[in-house]
């Protein structure tokens, strides 16, 4: 019953179902017949629609917690949440432009996801949880969650379907993020600047950027999100430096003690916890991963690449040990790969139960379909030492052999000047992901991974193919 695609109950069955679960007919009978129907005034819709979310909202307070509900509560929850939803859609398809025009001051207000949501909730009750309920179900293990944020999925597939307020969106997260002015200050003031999850220091003509997440073997999650974006801003707007350069840590302690780690992907054990907000992801793959490919943005110019202006550099991914997950997202980012012989490349979505980020729409490019389809559904491996794995990685190197390769791969970029780097990242752009097909990707990703992140098959899968819940947090 949350597949957004499921019917709509006929108002007798949705009240025969609510009474089945406890509640009174009468309760079950005036929340049916309260959905709403489209005016097409602002105002009179926003009353009407915010009024039976409301209704829906309490329907749904009354019932036991997820994990406590018997069949006939938890079936009526999932009715309750389905028909609200289908309600977001009606209303979203006719107001989005409208709403996001009011957000944004008719556009002239650029907001970040993380802004927009708690804005939108207050401009249009019941629309997206506030950000009092999510705060709530963050302190809650996945498979405890509502899905309340699945709304929050839903708001942001229709803005960003929406050519005009889904261009102005992935504008707003291509900006530098207000503390990388700061960090950018503090590189040029000490040459180098820890974030905390990440370092930045500067080499030669290349400026590195270093992920430090040692005890997840460098994986991904709410703790690095921010730091990984204000890196990228640091390293992309800094002049002293060519190209950039994105690195794994050491890791001091267990099984890979000493060796440098590129990237795990996403913290399952996190995820499983409930410590990863569904809007992570959104602002990861729209920002930070976003940001390696499109470069940044001024706020007097649209990214686009045909029309627009912005800030780039030429990017070296340096894997070492493997590429995990949104590691290999990552180096689909990019400008060039150096990888050790023995790494390797993983996409196990299947085992996670979500969609790889922008994987879905770049891997194919370099592997093909049959491929790329095999690594997301099928948990094919990629060596980087394979035919299949040198079609992503440029460069191979021995154990021991990366410092020198990265200062190889550097002098050969920034021999002959980089005038035309910026120019010729955009013309592969514009043939291979120009800016309004990775605005409707992005669309399809909101929605999708909103059900995935809350699905019954996730929390079983981290399960049987992590033993999620006995890892330590």
């Amino acid at each position: 019953m949350n597949d957004v695609d499921a019917d709509i109950m006929a108002e007798p069955q949705l009240v025969a179902l609510l009474h089945s679960a406890g509640f009174e007919q009468s309760v079950a009978s005036a929340w049916a017949a309260a959905a709403p129907h489209l005016s097409g005034n602002w105002d009179r819709d926003v009353a009407a629609f915010s009024r039976y979310w409301s209704l829906g909202a309490d329907l749904l307070a009354r019932l036991p917690s997820k994990p406590a509900r018997d069949r006939q509560a938890g079936d009526a929850g999932e009715a309750v949440k389905q028909q609200a939803r289908a309600a977001r859609y009606r209303f979203l398809g006719a107001h989005v432009g409208s709403l996001y025009a009011r957000l944004t001051g008719d556009r002239t207000k650029f907001l970040r996801i993380e802004t927009l949501a708690p804005a939108a909730a207050a401009l249009v009750p019941g629309l997206v949880p506030t950000e009092k309920i999510v705060a709530a179900e963050s302190a809650l293990p996945q498979s405890a969650k509502d899905g309340h944020e699945i709304d929050q999925g839903i708001l942001f597939n229709q803005i960003l379907a929406d050519e005009q307020s889904g261009r102005h969106l992935c504008h707003a997260m291509l900006l530098p993020r207000p503390e990388s002015i700061e960090a950018l200050a503090r590189l040029e003031r000490d040459g180098a600047l820890d974030l905390g999850a990440t370092k930045v220091t500067r080499r030669g003509k290349a400026v590195l950027l270093q992920l430090e997440n040692p005890r997840f073997l460098n994986a991904e999650d709410d703790n690095t999100l921010a730091a990984l974006e204000i890196g990228v801003d640091v390293c992309t707007l800094d002049p002293a430096s060519g190209v950039a350069v994105l690195r794994g840590g050491h890791i001091p302690s267990g099984k890979y003690a000493g060796r440098r780690i590129f990237n795990a992907g996403i913290n399952l054990t996190h995820l499983y916890h409930g410590r990863i907000p569904f809007l992570w992801y959104l602002r990861r793959d729209l920002g930070f991963v976003s940001k390696l490919t499109r470069g940044v943005a001024k706020t007097y110019v649209s990214p686009d690449e045909v029309s627009g202006d912005s800030t780039e550099k030429l990017w070296i991914c340096a894997v070492e040990g493997f590429a995990i997950g949104g590691g290999c997202q990552i180096l689909l980012a990019g400008d060039y790969t150096i990888a050790e012989r023995s790494s390797y490349m993983t996409l196990p979505a299947r085992k996670e139960g979500i969609i790889p980020g922008m994987a879905n729409l770049r891997l194919a490019r370099f592997v093909g379909d049959r491929i790329a389809r095999q690594a997301v559904m099928y948990e094919r491996r990629i060596d980087c030492d394979s035919p299949e794995g040198r079609l992503i990685v440029d460069e191979l190197v021995e154990p021991g052999g990366m410092e020198a390769a990265i200062d190889h791969v550097v002098a050969r970029l920034t021999g002959s000047g980089l005038v035309s780097a910026a120019s010729n990242r955009r013309a592969f752009r514009v043939a291979l992901e120009p800016f309004d097909l990775f605005r409707r990707y992005a669309a399809v990703y909101a929605r999708e991974q909103a059900f995935c992140h809350f699905s019954p098959a996730l929390i079983a899968n981290l399960e049987t193919y992590w033993n999620a819940q006995n890892r330590r947090i």
